[in-house]
Order: C-alpha cells, then sequence, then structure tokens
C-alpha cells in the first residue's frame, strides 16, 4: 500500500502498518523527511515511532519516496488547513487533497482502494472521487457506478492525540465511511490488520462530519469554560470554586477554562462546519470566536497587573 503524506499521521500510520508485515511505500514530496525515513529515522516529533520506523526500514517494509508507484491502497493524509477570504470566512484549503490526486491518478489500477484520512470538510471524499475520475476517464469510480466502481473510495478520519499517537492508531475505534457498501468493506477489512478498536461502517459524508463534530463539540464546552470565567471576573466571582461547585451536580461535567485554544484539529475543524452552513452553525461559530478571543484576554489581564509594578520586567 501506499501512504501519501509522511507528516504526524501519515507517517505513524505507515510505520504501524509495516509492522504488521504489509509492504508500504511512503510518499512525500519532502525530499529531505523522505532521504531521513530511508535511513532509518524520523524527522517529526513522537515517543518510540523513531523504534519503529528503524525495524520496518531495515526489513524491508517500509521504504519512502517522492515519485508515485502503482499499490492495492492508496492513504492520503495531508494537511487540510483553513483560509481567510476577503470577508472574513474560513474555508477549507483542499489544495493538499487536489495536489495528492493528481500525483496518485496516473498510477490507479482498476481495483485499487484510495482512502481520505485527512480531516475534511463534508463532502470532500466525494471531490476527491470527482478529481481522480476527471484524471482517469478510463476508469469508474462510486459515484457513477457505486459498487461496481474500478476505484473503491472512502473516508476514515484519523483520531488520535500526538504524544500517543502509536497507541491510538491501534486501540482507538474507526469511523469508516464508503462511497458505497462495496468502498466501506473493502477498506473495513484494512484497517482491521492494524485497528483493535471497533471498525464502525457509515457513509462518506456522515464520517467527515463525525470527525468535525467531535473536535466542535469540545470546542464549545472549552467556550462555555472560557466564557464562564470571563463572566465571574466581572462579577467577582472565583471560577475555580463556581465551577468545582457546580460540577457537584451529577449531570454536570464543566471543563476548566484556559487561555483560549490551539493545536492542529480543534482550533480549525469546527470552522469547516460553519463554512458549510454560515447561517445554521451559530453556537459553534460563536465558540470559535469566543475561544479566540481567551488569549488576547488573558493578555490585556496580564498587562494590568504588570502595571501596578513600578519597572515591571516580563
Amino acid at each position: 500500500m501506499s501512504v501519501v503524506g509522511l507528516g504526524y499521521i501519515g507517517l505513524p500510520t505507515a510505520a504501524v502498518i509495516a509492522s504488521r508485515g504489509m509492504q508500504v511505500i511512503g510518499l512525500d514530496v519532502n525530499q529531505k523527511a523522505v532521504d531521513t525515513i530511508n535511513a532509518g529515522e524520523i524527522h517529526i516529533v513522537e515517543p518510540d515511532l523513531d523504534i519503529i520506523v528503524r525495524g520496518v526500514v531495515s526489513t524491508g517494509n517500509l521504504r519512502a519516496t517522492t515519485v508515485p508507484e502503482k499499490a492495492d491502497v492508496f492513504m492520503v493524509a495531508v494537511p487540510t488547513p483553513f483560509v481567510h477570504s476577503e470577508n472574513g470566512d474560513h474555508k477549507a484549503d483542499l489544495s493538499y487533497i487536489q495536489s495528492a490526486a493528481k500525483t496518485i491518478a496516473p498510477v490507479l489500477e482498476k481495483g485499487n482502494l484510495v482512502i481520505l484520512e485527512s480531516t475534511s470538510p463534508v463532502g470532500a471524499t466525494e471531490q476527491l472521487a470527482q478529481w481522480l475520475s476527471e484524471a482517469r476517464p478510463d476508469l469508474t469510480f462510486p459515484q457513477d457506478k457505486g459498487d461496481t466502481a474500478d476505484i473503491n473510495v472512502a473516508h476514515c478520519p484519523e483520531r488520535v492525540l500526538p504524544g500517543y499517537v502509536l497507541q491510538e492508531l491501534v486501540s482507538n475505534d474507526r469511523v469508516i465511511g464508503g462511497m458505497s457498501k462495496a468502498c466501506s468493506e473493502k477498506a473495513v477489512k484494512l484497517y482491521e490488520t492494524f485497528v483493535r478498536g471497533e471498525c464502525i461502517i457509515t457513509n462518506a459524508r456522515t464520517a467527515e462530519m463525525a470527525k468535525l463534530t467531535e473536535n466542535s463539540f469540545r470546542d464549545v464546552n472549552i467556550a462555555f469554560a472560557n466564557e464562564l470565567s470571563v463572566i465571574c471576573d466581572k462579577l467577582k466571582i472565583n471560577v475555580w470554586e463556581l465551577i468545582k461547585l457546580a460540577n457537584r451536580h451529577p449531570r454536570v461535567n464543566i471543563l476548566n477554562p484556559g487561555p483560549g485554544v490551539g493545536g492542529h484539529c480543534i482550533a480549525v475543524d469546527p470552522w469547516f462546519i460553519v463554512a458549510s452552513c454560515p447561517d445554521e452553525a451559530k453556537i459553534i461559530k460563536q465558540a470559535r470566536l469566543t475561544n479566540d478571543a481567551k488569549p488576547f484576554y488573558v493578555i490585556e489581564k496580564v498587562a494590568k497587573a504588570a502595571d501596578e509594578f513600578k519597572r515591571p520586567v516580563i
């Protein structure tokens, strides 16, 4: 199989699958990263990943390249950041997925499975299939032929925590959404070779939305705590004591407030929902705005406290 994109998701996934005895080709545009991996070393930080990569490279089960090669399965694990539009909206940048489609299209063969692992807005898997179809009109795809298509396409979003990627790749349940029943079943067979968690089948659009929903739910809950802390400041209430007391209720579990939200996922994924349904995703959008504003609120408080000193040292 071929893993397209050897970043913090792609490389660990490629290494874990290779450790199960499968021949894995890692594809990346970064020549330095490719050379590093082929030397049995890693270019990202993840506990114990270096041990696994060294092992699977030495056995020949994993090798990296910048040139696409034929494979039975292509797993796309490239970045999906957001871009700011002129009116201030945040939209998903699918250019990396489009580039991946353009790269692998020439080597696709009948019977291949293409999996999109990148966290994506609803419809991205269908868009990937469309790009592949346009590049390879000699092959059929599930948007036109369903279960009888030459190429199977599915979405299986990663759900791992940096620092625990190797454990969670194996232990976490996986949501697998094919563009047809055949696509889903073929994808499940692959994931069952290395996943101990449950592989749950749905359709591609629901799988895409599931990942976005998970991170949006977390973002909204964090925003509630952060907003509560601002309210408590104004009302001169100790927010930590308040949350501790409120959480004594058996059905209340308020998170602790913080300085905002960062990272690759929680601060990004909710915008994909907002962009697709701007009039409906009111709470999700407000949560993003609340959490994005919190760092500035904290900085303002620190600066105000520092003003109380004649010669503040920062």
